[in-house]
């Protein structure tokens, strides 16, 4: 008789993913998950010891999709500084990660361990981004206030409800990006 199948870890950890952006931290429980994944929350426990152990595989998943994987696709890619920058935006900020990224901001505001892993993570991109902007701006300065602007841009991007008269957001957000790569 063949073993029992068991839903992988990283499909909890994928669903706990979902989750959290749809409803935050307090979104991310056992039974739900099971649910969403049509199983019983008994194979949880095969993976997981308990659902803080869960939170944390969901954090290093979102810490690594953000940083090392990123990078090293933005890396392996390759081209100039400016496409570069473009290309970190845009994996980084995706439909995928940019809902974790915002759970996990708000998470950040409660639970200190969690603010400090995402002091971590953007560390992580606020070094990439001086990297990047050094590299055609010569004044240390105009690369951290470029660095600095970009990445506010980034995230208060998802916050601004205003509209820009005649210009649509993406026409406004390349006008951006084009004075800051200047």
């Amino acid at each position: 008789m063949a073993a029992p199948t068991r839903t992988p870890r990283s499909s909890w950890i994928e669903e706990g993913l979902r989750a959290l952006a749809a409803g935050g931290p307090d979104a991310v429980r056992i039974e739900s998950l099971a649910e969403a994944l049509g199983v019983t929350r008994g194979g949880f426990y095969w993976h997981f010891e308990d659902r803080r152990a869960l939170l944390e595989e969901m954090l290093d998943t979102w810490e690594r999709a953000s940083t090392s994987e990123t990078l090293e696709r933005v890396e392996r890619e390759g081209g100039d500084a400016r496409t570069k920058i473009r290309r970190a935006g845009a994996l980084t900020f995706s439909d995928w990660l940019l809902p974790i990224d915002l759970a996990v901001r708000d998470w950040s505001r409660r639970e200190e361990a969690v603010a400090e892993r995402l002091r971590r993570v953007d560390n992580q991109r606020m070094d990439y981004l001086r990297s990047m902007f050094g590299s055609f701006c010569p004044d240390e300065d105009d690369a951290e206030a470029r660095s600095m602007l970009a990445f506010s841009l980034a995230i208060g991007n998802h916050f601004i409800a205003a509209d820009h008269g005649t210009r649509t957001r993406a026409e406004v957000l390349k006008l951006v990006m084009r004075w800051l790569e200047a």
